[in-house]
């Protein structure tokens, strides 16, 4: 097993166990190669959801680049809703884990298709 495939392990395992969702693996597969080499890296890897700057740059690279939504309040509350399902306690919000619940949370998985 490469380490892609152990990392995409982890992402379900969170899924399953903080989120308590039962994950789509082929969606949360594209969805964690969408993320590129930031996987790998253990800053980038992962979301600062107490960083306002943090949550903005998801909002403006992922939902509004990559999902093509329109900015507007309600994508910054998509975001603290997945933030408060993944646990605002949990240390590590893995970034291929936020974007899979966006993406499912505004019906996108047509975007990985």
């Amino acid at each position: 097993m490469g380490k892609r495939d152990e990392l995409i392990e982890k992402y379900a395992d969170d899924l399953r166990t903080k989120c308590g969702v039962e994950p789509d693996m082929d969606l949360l597969t594209k969805v964690t190669i969408g993320c590129g080499p930031s996987i790998y890296d253990a800053d980038a890897s992962t979301v600062a959801a107490s960083q306002e700057g943090e949550l903005e740059t998801v909002k403006d690279n992922f939902l509004v680049k990559k999902l093509g939504l329109s900015d507007g309040p309600e994508l910054m509350d998509a975001i603290n809703s997945v933030i408060d399902t993944y646990g605002r306690s949990e240390r590590n919000k893995y970034r291929a884990v936020v974007y899979y619940l966006l993406t499912k949370h505004f019906g996108k998985e047509a975007v990985y298709g």
